[in-house]
């Protein structure tokens, strides 16, 4: 096949009021050329609702009926996402019909890893089929179902479009891709066919929670709690005792599973420098667990504005650690390339998730194809 134009669309679990949108030309094996990217913030009523939903989402915890809210999120986000596309598409000088496919994400609510003997359960919101009808293009959407449906942990997914940027880079082995969201997940690969990822741990979402808690803003900005803070390393061991962190991959967690709890009863100052120490610790805990260990990580997501965080992972998780703008990559734009990769994926009929990504029993293909 030859490498087509595929939109990439994300939004976090961090809720951070925007939309990562991204251009890519691909075959869904190899990446031709990286088109415009941007972010495209919701309008506030958007971004209120899906906080509201977010909420509701957790207190349903996937018994009974799902909340009526979901589907007047789904169709707010679907319609927004649309637009941000054909924004973009306006912008880099190109039609809807230049456009091969669209790769839809969606919007985390709620996501369950398996257990022994209980099957996971993981719910997006977004309606790739009103999508495809608004924009007159092929959407790729409800990229995790099949995988979960399947006994695999539905996460994380970007671990193949990792692997091909690695490759691209000639870093196999020796170094992995580390994104920081709203939790932290690795990839690593071999370069010879093994490949590996999972979450190591939280992220941005507990900073981000207990800074707004403490009426402070959306989040940690530059570290500056964080740094005027100290680290209350007896908490810190006993949160580093947690068993996730000691699990054998695939492994999976939702946005909520590690919370700003964690730092119940510290002033923001040292709560920020526990919560991002701990995050840091978590990698270091992760890379352990990798067949080999790296001497490097590139970083990408949000997290890696983070100065504080990025020192911490240094000091703390005992690795190089690089923004992945060191290798001419976009940061901020990995993740909704990512989805565009495995649009194209998904229209060739290729796997998109793996027994040692998501514990699948096999090579998974997956997502539904609408238009």
């Amino acid at each position: 096949m030859q490498p087509i134009w595929a939109v990439g669309l994300m939004t976090g679990t961090v809720l951070d009021g925007n939309i990562d949108v991204a251009l890519l030309k691909t075959d869904g094996e190899t990446v031709e050329r990286f088109g415009l990217y941007t972010l495209a913030p919701y309008g506030q009523p958007v971004r209120d609702l899906l906080e509201e939903t977010l909420q509701q989402a957790r207190r349903w915890n996937f018994d009974g009926p799902e909340p009526a809210i979901f589907s007047e999120a789904e169709e707010a986000l679907t319609r927004a996402q649309s637009d941000a596309v054909r924004a973009l598409v306006e912008r880099a000088g190109l039609s809807m019909a230049d456009i091969g496919v669209v790769g839809f994400h969606g919007q985390t609510v709620l996501h369950r890893a398996p257990k022994p003997g209980r099957i996971g359960a993981t719910r997006q919101l977004g309606d790739g089929a009103l999508m495809a009808s608004l924009l007159g293009v092929k959407v790729a959407y409800d990229f995790r179902s099949a995988d979960v449906a399947a006994g695999g942990q539905g996460a994380p997914l970007a671990a193949v479009y990792h692997a091909a940027l690695l490759k691209s880079a000639a870093e196999e082995g020796e170094a992995a891709i580390l994104n920081l969201g709203g939790v932290a997940n690795i990839t690593w690969s071999d370069g010879q066919g093994q490949l590996v990822a999972f979450d190591t741990g939280p992220a941005n979402a507990p900073i981000n929670d207990f800074v707004k808690s403490h009426g402070l803003g959306e989040m940690d900005r530059d570290g500056a709690l964080a740094r005027q803070g100290q680290v209350d390393e007896v908490r810190l061991k006993r949160l580093l005792e947690h068993p996730y962190l000691h699990t054998a991959y695939p492994k999976s967690l939702d946005r909520f599973d590690f919370g700003a709890a964690m730092a119940e009863g510290l002033d923001a100052e040292d709560g920020a420098a526990t919560l991002t120490a701990f995050t840091a610790s978590a990698v270091g805990k992760g890379l352990d667990l990798l067949p080999q260990r790296p001497v490097k990580v590139f970083v990408s997501g949000g997290g890696r504005h983070n100065p504080v965080l990025m020192e911490m992972l240094s000091e703390r998780a005992h690795v190089e650690v690089l923004p992945a703008e060191t290798l001419g990559w976009r940061g901020d734009a990995v993740e909704a390339e990512c989805f565009a990769f495995l649009a194209v994926r998904v229209l060739r009929g290729l796997p998109i998730s793996f027994p040692s990504t998501t514990g699948a029993p096999e090579p998974m293909t997956g997502g539904k194809l609408a238009g």
